[in-house]
């Protein structure tokens, strides 16, 4: 029988006291294989788990004598970072295995808490099925893979047709700039009282979904490397797309087109769109990712809402002034690692490899509304129809853009996730904002910036 070990708001002190030696001591039951992963917030939401419970069970029943020790993490985005970072830093309390979002491999590499996987991949050869775009996101700075991804995704408009219908907007909504999406917001708060015109998370909050579904998707709409210079190597200050993107939350929020602010800025945000706000048709326009469908898939989702694909459109989010290419989409994903202190790295390679066969990732693409990062499932059949929409979000990831694969980054992330509060909440002007972040990141970068008009 596998023993799962939940952890919901954990302190570091319970961390510390070895609420996680669960097999005993530093190493542990040799035979035994630890697997931290996030479990959704919203506890009715199991796509994950179940999958990983699907996995996890054919990798014993293939290895007799081995098994599997699930710490699956209930908390917010921000949480869990925390968690499975403080959770690495022992051997007493390390996972052999961990779900690893690719914006912290490489502060998580310069930490020392992750293993390089070079020598289990050049043996590997269905490597050679994976995308060049996702092998990148899990390569560091020194050259090195540190995790295998099991999918990336894309972002844009997801628009409730009913609604627009009442609004008199266009049922096949395709906005070319900013104040196309604005205007079309300004005209659903007029016709059609009592419906929140549009989402765009914001602030502290919603952590690393604010800042990369909200702050630059609009700032990469705004003009070439509006923040970071890959040519100078260096973060770019004074940015009149960075002030910008900030005038648009502050639009956003300053005429009441978006949530409350006491909603919009609460780290359940994204559970209250996904489960409550769009399948209850409250809310017209939401800027979002490609994963959402998940939410409403009738075994496992959050809320089940079969009427979707009829209610929805999708609509590519567009650049400030409709300059090429357009439209704006970042990808990002997560992926499956090792951490440095697992006293079992060859068994978790083998459970990554049983994760990453081409049925188990087609079927974890298919249930997680993931955009594929194997040629194989992207070219199978069950995955172009498994979720509605699957192409449009999938012809995104030509254009998406990915964040910068620096160490800093996570630290850069929560100063703009500071700026987007402090504008949202009417505490500063966009430009006051701005010139905060410039400083802090100086602090932050050494010094290492570069200023841009």
């Amino acid at each position: 029988m596998r023993r799962t070990a939940p952890m919901a708001l954990l302190t570091a002190a319970v961390l510390a006291a070895g609420t996680l030696t669960a097999c005993g001591g530093p190493g542990g039951d040799k035979n035994t294989l630890k697997v931290a992963f996030p479990k959704d917030t919203n506890n009715k939401v199991t796509l994950r788990d179940d999958y990983v419970e699907m996995v996890t069970r054919a990798f014993e029943k293939a290895n007799p004598g081995k098994k599997v020790e699930l710490i699956p993490i209930q908390a917010s985005e921000n949480d869990y970072y925390a968690k499975i970072q403080q959770m690495m830093r022992s051997p007493k309390t390390a996972p052999d295995l961990v779900y690893e979002d690719t914006f912290l491999i490489n502060s998580d590499i310069t930490a020392g808490l992750l293993r390089p996987l070079d020598p289990y991949i050049a043996k590997w050869a269905d490597w050679k099925q994976f995308e060049p775009s996702a092998k990148a996101a899990a390569r560091a700075q020194d050259g090195r893979t540190y995790g295998v991804p099991d999918g990336t995704d894309t972002r844009g408009l997801w628009f409730n047709r009913k609604i627009f219908k009442k609004a008199g907007l266009p049922q096949d909504w395709r906005p070319k700039t900013w104040d196309e999406v604005l205007d079309a917001a300004r005209t659903v708060k007029r016709e059609v009282p009592g419906v929140i015109p549009l989402n765009v998370y914001t602030g502290k909050g919603a952590g690393e979904a604010a800042v990369m579904q909200g702050f630059e998707m609009l700032l990469y709409g705004t003009g070439k490397d509006q923040l970071y210079d890959p040519a100078a190597k260096k973060w770019v200050t004074g940015s009149k797309g960075f002030r910008d993107s900030l005038e648009f939350l502050r639009t956003v929020y300053g005429e009441k087109l978006g949530p409350d602010l006491s909603d919009a800025l609460s780290p359940n945000i994204q559970t209250n769109v996904a489960t409550e706000l769009m399948p209850e048709e409250k809310l017209a326009i939401n800027l979002d990712g490609s994963w959402l469908g998940q939410q409403w898939q009738p075994k496992g989702g959050g809320k089940p809402w079969p009427e979707w694909p009829r209610t929805l459109g999708r609509a590519a989010f567009p650049t400030q002034t409709g300059a090429a290419p357009g439209r704006v989409s970042l990808a990002g994903g997560w992926t499956w690692s090792v951490p440095r202190q697992s006293q079992r790295p060859d068994l978790a390679w083998k459970l990554i490899e049983t994760f990453q066969t081409q049925r188990n990732a087609l079927e974890w693409c298919v249930r997680g509304a993931q955009i594929a990062v194997r040629k194989d499932v992207a070219a199978d059949p069950a995955y172009l129809k498994s979720v509605p929409g699957i192409g449009f979000f999938t012809a995104l990831v030509k254009v998406s853009r990915y964040r910068p694969a620096l160490p800093v980054y996570p630290k850069v992330s929560a100063a703009i996730g500071e700026a987007m509060e402090a504008v949202t909440s009417g505490a500063a002007t966009p430009a006051k904002a701005a010139a905060d972040y410039d400083e802090q990141l100086k602090t932050l970068t050494d010094g290492q910036v570069v200023a841009k008009p």
